[in-house]
């Protein structure tokens, strides 16, 4: 087999094994709370009770859902803040993976929980609407205004959300910025926009991204890459990124999003009524347009998703791919793309060769291992063949 480079895969630390394996027992134990928190304010009355409540403090349809909402956000949020608290800041600092204090965590955490209130406040209502005017048709209709609502998100949360965790903003190296800048304008990318953000206050870890689209599309890189990834990985990393820009990652991701979304409608319609038919006294209401559903609702779209999670995994480790092809084709640096794996795998104390139950649970990208096995094996243009998106450079 032709050689295109010769990085070897580091095997996982010690440390990094205790972070993988409490890691999957964490995540079994977060997935099943969620789904058992519904069921428990569901079958116990308590969905019920906290409808009547709201609608003698609502008076109207509208304020009766805004008050449920939120006594049932709050409610939810109490009984899985010990998990959150513990994987998102006890554990996060065990593994010397945090650099956040208590009070910015708390500050965040804050903000997340007003944001959920705000967003439900304004978009629940509408398929709460639908279930009362279209009994039968209802699931259609709304898996359509979902996909509406997941283009609005998209759009406005480089712009509008996101500053508000944290400070967007020029890079400080400005030669990189320009080599990154020409990158770009190779593949296709005129104006292209990079953001450096200052996790470093937040995490030790290390991440880049794309989002949004439109005019409210750019690259982001937290400050912690800048800080630990030499020029050449970065280089990388951004033609990784760009990868997904070119490619229409963004909006290949919100049709596969969407399809799913009509299914998933689809099934909770169905098996909402199943369950509301059968034990109606138990659940305290009969019909499903009762804001008191919301538990029923919400636990059946998490038990859908979740099953879905091994082809939403699938769909992703595939852009994830096509990405790291793009990446390493147009900067063609096979050994700085295989470092800036190892870098990540370091940093982020990843198990660079989990096992396949893992994979395809867990994994939204291909493991590392087999990522810089990539990079070691693919190089068409050291053999003189043609790239697979050479068509798209410039």
């Amino acid at each position: 087999m032709f050689e295109c480079a010769q990085v070897a895969v580091p095997a996982a630390t010690e440390q990094a094994m205790r972070f993988y394996k409490s890691g999957n027992l964490l995540w079994i134990i977060q997935n099943s709370w969620s789904l058992i928190i519904p069921l428990l304010i569901l079958f116990t009355g308590f969905s019920s009770k906290m409808e009547k409540l709201s609608a003698r403090l609502g008076k109207n349809w509208y304020f009766t859902i805004v008050i449920y909402l939120v006594l049932f956000i709050l409610l939810y949020n109490l009984l899985n803040f010990p998990i959150d608290f513990y994987s998102g800041f006890i554990r996060q600092h065990a593994y010397g993976l945090s650099a956040q204090t208590f009070s910015r965590w708390l500050s965040t955490y804050s903000k997340e929980l007003l944001m959920t209130i705000i967003f439900s406040a304004l978009s629940v209502w509408i398929f709460y609407l639908l279930l009362k005017k279209s009994p039968r048709r209802w699931w259609f209709y709304s898996a359509l205004v979902s996909i509406g609502i997941g283009f609005i998100f998209v759009f406005i949360k480089p712009i509008w959300i996101d500053p508000l965790f944290n400070h967007f903003g020029p890079m400080k190296n400005k030669q990189l910025e320009t080599e990154i800048l020409a990158l770009a304008k190779r593949a296709g990318i005129d104006h292209g926009r990079v953001f450096e953000v200052d996790k470093s206050q937040d995490t030790k870890t290390l991440n880049a991204y794309v989002t949004g689209f439109g005019s409210s599309a750019r690259i982001v890189l937290w400050d912690t890459t800048l800080a630990r990834m030499k020029p050449d990985e970065i280089l990388f990393v951004m033609g990784h990124e760009m990868g997904h820009y070119v490619l229409h990652h963004i909006w290949w991701d919100m049709l596969y999003t969407s399809v799913l979304n009509l299914a998933i409608f689809f099934l909770i319609y169905k098996s909402a009524h199943f369950i509301i038919e059968k034990y109606p006294k138990r659940l305290g209401f009969q019909e499903l347009h009762q804001i008191a559903s919301l538990p029923l609702l919400l636990f059946l779209g998490s038990l859908f998703i979740l099953l879905s999670t091994p082809l939403s995994n699938y769909v992703s480790r595939t852009f994830e791919k096509q990405a790291d092809r793009f990446g390493l084709e147009i900067t063609q640096n096979n050994k700085a793309a295989a470092e800036a794996f190892i870098v990540l795998q370091k940093q982020n104390l990843a198990n660079p060769r989990p096992g396949p139950i893992y994979k395809v649970w867990r994994c939204t990208h291909p493991p590392l291992g087999e990522r810089i096995d990539f990079c070691n094996s693919y190089c068409p243009w050291k053999q003189g063949l043609p790239l697979e998106y050479g068509k798209d450079f410039k």
